[in-house]
Formats: C-alpha cells, sequence, structure tokens
C-alpha cells in the first residue's frame, strides 16, 4: 500500500525515517468476523464488542470447562491442511482465498497449533512463538534497570495511573507500580528459564505449561503492554526533540485516538485484553517492544504483496523471528514444524 493511501499526519519533526510498512495504518478491520465454520467443530471466537463489557465477569466465570480444567490458550498442533479443509470447507470467495492462503503456507510449515480467540490472541501467539523457540535471554529483558522502569515512568508521567489491569487480574491489589513490577520480573524468570532448557520439545512442553497457568499468563501480558508503552513514549518523546523516528511511528500518533502516548494508553492499550486487540500499528509497536521481527501470514491478502508482512519492514539483523498465521488481522494462530529452510 502507498503511503498516498495512509492518513498522512503533516509536516512533523523527526518524521523522516524510512520505513514506510505496506499496511493500513489501524488495520484491524471492524469488517465481520469470520465465515461461520461447522459448530461442533468451532470454539467460540471470544473478540467482544464494546457493548458488551458488562458481561465480562460472566464470560471470566466460563474460562473453565464442565470438567473444571481450564482451557488450553494455545491448542495442540495439528497438520496445517487438516486444519485448513475442517475450518474452509465452504464454496464462498473468501474461503477459497484461505485454502489457497493455507496451501502456501504449508509449503514451509507442516503443522499448525490454533490460538484462543480472545482479545489477547496477538500478543498471546507472539508472546508464546517467541518464548518457546528461546534459546537465550534477550539482553534487555537482562537490564537491571526493567524492574525500576514502573516507578520511574510513573513519577514523570502521572496518567500512567490509568493503567487498567486485565480483568483476570482484578483481584490483585492496587499498587501499580508493585503489579508492573511482579509481571516483569515474572516475564524475565520465566524466559530465563524456558532458555535454559536442553531441547525445543522441552520449552515446548513448559510453555505449553506457563500459559495454561491463568495467573502467570495474564501478567505476562501485562509486562509486555506496559514494554508496549514505554517504548511508545520513548517513540513519543524522540518525535518532540526533533529526532528520526520510524515511519509507523509517525502513524501510531497520527490517529485521532492515539495522539500522545496518554491517549494511546486510554483508547488502545486499556482495552486490549477487554474490548480490543491490536491493530496492525500497534503490531509493529509489539515487535519493537520485544524486539522481535513478527512475520504473518496475511491468509486474506493472499495474492497480493501483503501476504507476507513482516513487523517491522526493515527489522534489525539480530532480532530473532517469529512466524504467525493471521485469518483476518484479529486472530493468530502458530505455525509449526518448518519443512524446509527459508529466510526472510
Amino acid at each position: 500500500m502507498s503511503r498516498e493511501a495512509m492518513p498522512q499526519p503533516g509536516a512533523w519533526r523527526g518524521a523522516g525515517g524510512a520505513e514506510k510498512p505496506t499496511l493500513e495504518a489501524g488495520a484491524a478491520s471492524p469488517g465481520p468476523p469470520r465465515a461461520a465454520r461447522a459448530a461442533a467443530e468451532h470454539e467460540e471466537d471470544m473478540y467482544r464488542a464494546a457493548d458488551e463489557i458488562e458481561k465480562d465477569k460472566e464470560l471470566l466465570m466460563q474460562e473453565r470447562g464442565s470438567s473444571g480444567e481450564p482451557r488450553l490458550s494455545v491448542a495442540p498442533e495439528m497438520e496445517i491442511m487438516d486444519y485448513c479443509r475442517r475450518e474452509w470447507r465452504g464454496n464462498t470467495q473468501q474461503a477459497a482465498r484461505m485454502r489457497k492462503g493455507y496451501e502456501e503456507v504449508s509449503q514451509k510449515f507442516t503443522s499448525i497449533r490454533r490460538v484462543r480467540g480472545d482479545n489477547y490472541c496477538a500478543l498471546r501467539a507472539t508472546l508464546f512463538q517467541a518464548m518457546s523457540q528461546a534459546t537465550a535471554s534477550p539482553a534487555w529483558l537482562q537490564d537491571p534497570e526493567l524492574t525500576r522502569l514502573p516507578e520511574k515512568l510513573i513519577s514523570k508521567h502521572s496518567w500512567i495511573k490509568q493503567w487498567k489491569l486485565g480483568l483476570q487480574l482484578e483481584e490483585k491489589g492496587e499498587d501499580l507500580v508493585e503489579n508492573i513490577k511482579e509481571s516483569l520480573a515474572l516475564l524475565r524468570r520465566k524466559w530465563a528459564a524456558l532458555a535454559d532448557l536442553g531441547t525445543a520439545e522441552a520449552r515446548q512442553l513448559a510453555c505449553d505449561e506457563l500459559f495454561a497457568s491463568a495467573d502467570e499468563e495474564y501478567l505476562l501480558y501485562e509486562a509486555i503492554k506496559f514494554l508496549m508503552l514505554s517504548r511508545a513514549i520513548e517513540l513519543y518523546d524522540d518525535r518532540e526533540q526533533g529526532k528520526d523516528v520510524p515511519f509507523f511511528s509517525v502513524l501510531l500518533f497520527a490517529r485521532d485516538t492515539s495522539r500522545d502516548p496518554a491517549q494511546l494508553l486510554r483508547n488502545h492499550l486499556n482495552q486490549v485484553g477487554h474490548t480490543g486487540g491490536l491493530e496492525q500499528v500497534e503490531m509493529l509497536l509489539l515487535a519493537h517492544a520485544m524486539r522481535h521481527t513478527i512475520c504473518a501470514y496475511r491468509l486474506s491478502k493472499h495474492g497480493t504483496e501483503e501476504f507476507l508482512t513482516v513487523f517491522p519492514t526493515d527489522p534489525p539483523r539480530d532480532w530473532p523471528v517469529v512466524t504467525l498465521i493471521a485469518e483476518d488481522d484479529r486472530h493468530y494462530n502458530i505455525p509449526v514444524r518448518l519443512c524446509q529452510e527459508t529466510s526472510l
């Protein structure tokens, strides 16, 4: 997509970065949900409209199935074309496009793991993939200043006190600094423990266990959201000081709902896990916050140059790569078992 097709922010200082992602600004489409699947085989899509927020607590009571066991955040792997045939068996243009997309992905990956489709879906898929394939703890995560970051930022930006914890964490105390510090410390500890495991199979099993523990899983999302906010503040301040910034950050703060980091928190990050997920421009922010390259097969874009979208468009070579499958820019699944060596 050309830059001319994007909303233009005007002559901002520091807007000279070369990054011009081929995606819509705020590209989470408000369009219809995915095509209906066979009822016996299809779990509910848990994206919720804003007018359903009063049902949140009832939904939390449904987090456990009739057996009393927590629902899987990331389902066991299955053969990718078996999954495709099960989910996209119709004769519509959309179903045909999705099948073609899956056929192309199956040339690189043999299997898929379905990610639970609530409003944490993008965070869940990205973090699970990053942690399950980690062979070393990232340097930025080992920084001793990391757990001091909440106190530092909140003392400087009092509006961060508007932070909204995930519904699953509402029973925690009201000390925001301590809650965020706890989440960052947990992220550091769990990532390091996974990286220390000797085999990919051991990491997968440990990750499955971690993401089945609701208390810990949702704390990890708070940590990542805070890192996203921290990165957004850094980019905004750089732009205000006339420094060069990545082009996606120009788009991020060009939206009427996120003219500055405070609005980004109130109108976007606070809604993640409640009434909304991550928009496409926020996937770029996620990539920068985690210092990971996110490669997404956008199946609805099959046959276009946007079929394989890379966040960011020109990543540093030393960033680890995670690969996702997006059916509709809202729901992400995880491809597994590479069947041939590929490169970006």
